[in-house]
């Protein structure tokens, strides 16, 4: 589910269920014409599909951090420490465009990478994520 799908009320009823976060980042330069833009948001929503659809119910979809900078590794880090200390035990970051790897996201407990994901899994990316997520909540 959306962050913005949760009343003050719906959220304080059901927050036990939540235990996982999703934290999108979109890794703009800046740099990129309107339909570039349209095109990454694009891709990055078709694959935080993989990760909201199989598991609605369990985990929520925080705001995508859009903008990548000298910085913006850093600001990951402690948007998910952050989350992390408001009550999600694990927090999962996401990226359709950006290899990332977990020693640069420390904080977070899983980093799907889909350039990562497509150059070195031979299965396809949506059961990779999915397996993935049900991995880090079997440990």
């Amino acid at each position: 589910m959306k962050f913005s799908d949760f009343t003050v009320d719906s959220w304080s009823e059901n927050r036990r269920f939540f235990d996982t976060c999703l934290i999108p980042f979109t890794g703009l330069r800046g740099t990129e014409s309107p339909p570039e833009v349209a095109e990454a948001l694009e891709r990055l929503r078709d694959f935080l599909d993989l990760a909201e659809k199989p598991f609605h119910g369990r985990v929520v979809t925080y705001p995508a951090l859009q903008y990548t900078g000298t910085e913006s590794l850093g600001y990951v880090n402690e948007i998910c420490r952050k989350v992390k200390s408001s009550g999600f035990q694990y927090v999962i970051v996401l990226s359709a465009d950006i290899p990332l790897t977990a020693s640069e996201i420390y904080e977070s407990d899983l980093v799907l990478s889909l350039p990562d994901i497509r150059l070195s899994q031979s299965k396809a990316s949506g059961s990779y994520v999915r397996d993935e997520i049900a991995a880090l909540w079997l440990k």
